[in-house]
């Protein structure tokens, strides 16, 4: 658009004797479907567009009012720092002014402006975002959905008609992008997965919001709405303007991230802030969910690209790069409703054997998910990770329950097509057999990946090992030394002997 288009306000605000403040020239305008965004230098101002999609409605004076006052609101639990006031802007002679005294004729949202290399989207262009990033992502991610806010009537969003409605709409607002950036095929099957999904899976939902997992969340969480502002993770720019984008399932914040990481093909990293995010939730019963959501997220930023090309204001040029995306989203929302083959992977050896580390880069290799023995324990036992056991979790009883639930939950994700990774001791051929013969009985592949080191570098890890969730202390590698036993003949053929101080 160039700049004789645009609203006079607009652009009498690329002006800097609009603003009270100086300016770095020349201000800067962004411009989504929705907004108007302006970038001066210190400060940010954002202009919600009179535009009604349905799920949008911003068309009236009083509705961007009151969806900028709830962007501030909403916005103070990711980002309090960064979201400071809503302005009136008032038009006298011609002439628009900032806060200025009588009728407001528009609304305007005042933030820092921080830059813009701090987002994760930045970051992750220029090859600094790391897995340590997205496994802090995770834990933040976590908390925020602690704290997030929940009651009858947001949990009311989880029950299939409401979850469904969305889907529904989505694939009625894209027919008639089939014949272009999407294919009938992928469209039909996408369609039939999610209504399969929605009337075979009834007791998941009711279970979602029995289990509370139905949140005031996020909404739109992916790499552009992340910083990494002032050295602490920043989540900004949640939905403000639509109820059942934001009272949500939260493994549909979680989706969203997942989704965009994998479209820049970065499963890797995907799976970095997943697996951090379900250790330190312990929700990993949500996986089940995951799946649909993932199509879903990729599914709509499909349709919102695909927006783009019935507007006669954006270029050709512009339009021909949103066929590409919008053809690569509606791709990629299908292949996640593809049947994939589940396996299990156990994990077995004594502590400081490497198993953690070794089934860590397996998990990112591999896209699995790795259950680690001493998060489920923790989470049975209703501690936090991070504080050490007593006595009490480390009974025969409790170590019962902590293998029940590990392969409880291996068998019900892998079955859905999961690769997961148990990450446990295992060092009872009791615990082995009972794994062996689940997998066995749901025609799931599995392997036992046994770790070995020599006994100075097991004792020398377990002596230096800091910042981690398990207990094991370098005193009990005697009682697990003499506790382990060997594999018999029935176990022998899915045994891999891995030694952890050899690259692999």
């Amino acid at each position: 658009m160039t700049e004789a288009t645009l609203p006079p306000l607009i652009q009498q605000m690329l002006q800097p004797g609009f603003y009270p403040h100086a300016v770095t020239e020349p201000i800067e305008l962004i411009q989504t479907h929705i907004s108007y965004v302006l970038l001066t230098g210190d400060y940010v101002y954002k202009l919600k567009k009179p535009v009604n999609f349905g799920f949008l409605d911003f068309s009236t004076l009083e509705k961007r009012q009151h969806f900028c006052h709830e962007e501030l609101r909403l916005n103070q639990r990711g980002a309090a720092g960064l979201y400071l006031e809503v302005l009136p802007v008032t038009l006298a002679n011609e002439q628009y002014h900032l806060n200025g005294t009588g009728e407001p004729v528009e609304y305007v949202l005042k933030m820092r402006q921080f830059p813009q290399e701090l987002l994760f989207s930045a970051l992750f262009e220029q090859g600094k975002l790391n897995e340590t990033h997205l496994e802090e992502l995770g834990r933040i991610v976590a908390e925020y959905h602690a704290q997030a806010q929940t009651n009858d009537y947001i949990r009311s969003f989880g029950e299939v008609s409401q979850v469904r409605a969305a889907f529904d709409e989505n694939y009625e607002q894209t027919k008639k992008y089939i014949g272009g950036p999407q294919t009938q095929e992928q469209f039909t099957q996408t369609q039939q997965y999610t209504n399969k999904f929605f009337a075979e899976r009834t007791e998941l939902f009711a279970s979602r919001i029995q289990n509370n997992y139905i949140r005031e969340c996020h909404g739109d969480l992916h790499l552009k709405n992340i910083a990494l502002w002032q050295n602490k993770i920043t989540l900004f720019d949640c939905i403000e303007f639509n109820e059942p984008f934001r009272f949500v399932d939260v493994m549909y914040d979680v989706a969203f991230t997942v989704m965009d990481l994998e479209a820049r093909q970065r499963r890797d990293l995907g799976n970095a802030f997943l697996n951090a995010y379900i250790e330190q939730t312990g929700d990993w019963e949500g996986l089940q969910v995951l799946p649909l959501y993932l199509s879903r997220q990729a599914y709509v930023r499909a349709k919102v690209t695909s927006f783009l090309l019935d507007d006669p204001s954006v270029p050709l040029a512009v339009k021909e790069e949103a066929t590409k995306t919008a053809s690569n989203y509606y791709r990629q929302a299908w292949e996640y409703t593809q049947p994939q083959q589940g396996q299990l992977i156990l994990m077995s050896g004594l502590s400081g054997s490497g198993k953690s580390t070794t089934a860590r880069h397996l998990a990112l290799q591999l896209g699995a998910i790795q259950i680690r023995s001493d998060a489920v324990r923790k989470h049975l036992g209703g501690i936090s990770l991070w504080e050490r056991g007593g006595d009490d979790l480390y009974t025969p009883e409790m170590t019962q329950k902590t293998y029940a639930r590990l392969l409880n939950l291996g068998i019900i994700l892998a079955n859905q097509g999961f690769s997961v990774i148990l990450d446990a001791k295992y060092d009872r051929q009791q615990l082995r057999l009972e794994a062996i013969a689940e997998a066995e009985k749901h025609h799931l592949p599995l392997k036992i990946i046994h770790c070995t080191a020599p006994l100075e570098v097991v004792k020398e890890r377990l002596v230096n090992r800091t910042g981690d969730i398990a207990d094991a202390t370098v005193d009990l590698l005697e009682s697990q030394l003499k506790q382990a036993e060997p594999f018999s003949e029935a176990e022998k053929p899915y045994v891999q002997i891995w030694d952890t101080t050899q690259p692999h």
